[in-house]
């Protein structure tokens, strides 16, 4: 007897633990999320971490749910985990409808989740897990077939999380994130194995580790958003240095490298040109040093001359900056809004008479090319 009062006093003791700790870190993740969500994101009307903070609003509703049954008779049961069943299928749906605004997608998901069908997609789905879960949890049915659909919805939303996340982190250059993200996930999908069986014990244990894995998680997300934020910023013209480094030959090519120092972060960036962009960058930087004015001159199109000029055609300094864009913020990492056109017009100033002429905007004294 004093045995089953201990094991019952000691489930009691763990329960309010657990439901108490969601209820408290969850409500206060989703404060915080929301936080740097007003203060950064609602400016660029960026609403993904919205519905991520709703998705861990779920999870705080769900210890609050602990709390309000914590003492039932077991009367009660089909109503706590149809509650807890409900708010897990909307943790997922937020989750999902977070994801579209993702700015790296892996590339076989991306045309379906930033397709206009998507939200019909992962609703019908819902719906299908819904409409049983409330009508079996008000019919007083089990309550092991009401977590079944929550289980297999959450997989679903697993599956495409995991993916995200890895593309994320790792084309934000942070490689360790993703494997961590994958390792949460993996624990999480194995959470929601464990809600098939019978040891509820184990259950708030692994439940524990996940739900707090992928705040961490989010936050991490968050965080690695605002630094991309503040690295993508392209400093004015002034705050740029150019250094010319000199050119190393190796296995099977020619490696020439500029250093732009002036960008946000505690190093200075490296971009490795082809030779015949490295050439046309250090005309710009040459002519800057050599003449008052520094012009450089483009071909007329269709414009057949024995003239020698500077510039082929515009398609060559469009090859530049898409190369220098690659080399400072990744391949393919930028946007022609946001990086493309800011920095060209950080780098380089047109005739304003419209002659076909172009130059470096960078001050003489922030040039340094090296001696070959």
């Amino acid at each position: 007897m004093h045995v089953v009062l201990f094991s019952y006093q000691s489930d009691i003791s763990i329960y309010t633990f657990y439901g108490w700790w969601q209820l408290v870190v969850c409500l206060f993740a989703f404060i915080a999320l929301m936080a740097i969500w007003h203060h950064i994101g609602k400016n660029q009307k960026d609403y993904g971490p919205v519905w991520l903070a709703l998705s861990v609003l779920c999870w705080a509703f769900s210890g609050l749910v602990e709390l309000l049954f914590l003492h039932d008779n077991g009367s009660s049961l089909p109503y706590k985990e149809g509650l807890r069943s409900v708010f897990s299928l909307l943790n997922s749906l937020f989750i999902l409808l977070a994801l579209p605004w993702f700015k790296y997608l892996p590339k076989p998901f991306a045309p379906l989740i930033k397709s206009k069908f998507w939200v019909y997609i992962i609703g019908i789905p819902f719906a299908f897990a819904l409409l049983p879960t409330l009508h079996k949890m008000f019919l007083g049915r089990t309550a092991s077939a009401i977590n079944e659909l929550d289980v297999y919805y959450a997989l679903l939303t697993l599956v495409f999380l995991g993916f995200v996340l890895w593309e994320s982190f790792n084309k934000r250059r942070l490689p360790l994130l993703g494997w961590l993200a994958l390792i949460t996930i993996l624990v999480t999908l194995l959470a929601q194995v464990y809600k098939l069986m019978d040891n509820t014990i184990n259950l708030l244990l692994f439940s524990a580790i996940f739900k707090t894995s992928l705040i961490m998680l989010f936050f991490a997300l968050a965080l690695s958003w605002v630094k991309e934020l503040t690295e993508t910023v392209i400093p004015e013209s002034y705050q740029l240095q150019l250094i010319f480094g000199k050119s190393r030959k190796t296995v099977g090519a020619t490696n020439q490298t500029i250093i732009f120092k002036g960008f946000p972060g505690n190093q200075d960036r490296t971009v490795h040109l082809t030779p015949a962009l490295y050439r046309l960058f250090k005309t710009f930087a040459e002519r800057k040093l050599s003449t008052p004015e520094g012009w450089l001159e483009i071909k007329p199109k269709n414009f057949d001359s024995q003239k020698n000029y500077d510039i082929n055609d515009h398609n060559e300094l469009k090859r530049l900056m898409e190369s220098l864009l690659d080399g400072l913020f990744g391949k393919k990492n930028w946007t022609k809004d946001k990086h493309f056109t800011p920095l060209k017009s950080t780098l380089f100033e047109m005739s304003e008479n419209r002659e076909r002429k172009i130059r470096l905007l960078v001050p003489k004294s922030n040039i340094h090319i090296d001696n070959e």
